[in-house]
């Protein structure tokens, strides 16, 4: 299997290192990541100036085996998630999005359940890659933090990449949203994406000039907390929420 690899949290991060060592065990890996953050980038691409894609030489990286090195291959660009995607079929694939089985993207720090599915740099990266037509699953564990606990979800992301690849029927424009819990695991379990919002967002602090600086802060509401479908509610209980989605963003229903 060739499998390609990209996150918004930069390469280097936790979740990517850990991604990339198991998906060795599924094929060759080719990894194309941000040089640093870009959380939060949704969809965006880098219009109007050059990007670059430079690869990393992994012999005295210790994080991986001599076995896993072998199957992996890392690029780093200063482009946004979907750059990368860009970057990677259009340079190093040649244009041929039939030579990459699966796309990872990934394990993202933060949650992507509800509307953070609209911002997520993570998810943007997927329907980057449905767009052409590549087979794409974006990963999250619900804590912010660097170092987490990754120990309980890691088991369960081979098998779930594999089962997805193979064994479930995909359409145009479908990908899939993964978010697991911190802690204990007692399951997985298909949602629906759960309707919330944000509100209080924006907190102004004054500046060393004395202007006013406006940071983005803000509380998540879970506008529907009791229904057991949602991705939310999956979460909240201990089970990895797997949420199919498109990026066909037709309301059907208003035809």
């Amino acid at each position: 299997m060739e499998i390609l690899i990209t996150n918004d949290d930069g390469w280097g991060a936790q979740g990517i290192v850990l991604l990339s060592k198991l998906m060795t065990k599924l094929g060759h890996v080719t990894v194309v990541a941000p040089d640093g953050p870009r959380s939060s980038m949704s969809n965006a691409i880098s219009m109007g100036k050059p990007m670059t894609m430079d690869k990393i030489d992994l012999a005295s990286d210790e994080r991986f085996t001599p076995e896993e090195k072998a199957r992996l291959d890392v690029y780093i660009s200063n482009g946004m998630p979907s750059d990368c995607v860009k970057l990677a079929l259009n340079v190093l694939f040649d244009d041929d999005p039939d030579r990459i089985d699966l796309m990872v993207s990934g394990i993202n720090h933060g949650s992507n359940a509800s509307v953070n599915v609209v911002y997520s740099g993570t998810m943007g990266a997927c329907f980057t890659g449905v767009e052409h037509h590549i087979r794409s699953i974006g990963l999250s564990i619900y804590d912010n933090n660097q170092p987490t606990d990754l120990s309980n979800f890691e088991p369960y992301i081979v098998e779930l990449c594999r089962h997805l690849r193979y064994d479930i029927d995909w359409h145009w424009g479908m990908c899939y949203n993964i978010n697991a819990p911190v802690g204990e695991i007692v399951g997985m379990k298909w949602t629906r994406q759960c309707r919330g919002h944000w509100e209080k967002e924006i907190v102004g602090k004054p500046n060393a000039e004395g202007k006013t600086e406006y940071w983005l802060k803000g509380n998540f509401v879970n506008e529907e907390p009791d229904a057991e479908d949602t991705d939310e509610w999956a979460i909240a209980h201990h089970f990895i929420s797997i949420q199919p989605c498109t990026v066909d963003m037709t309301f059907y229903a208003a035809l």
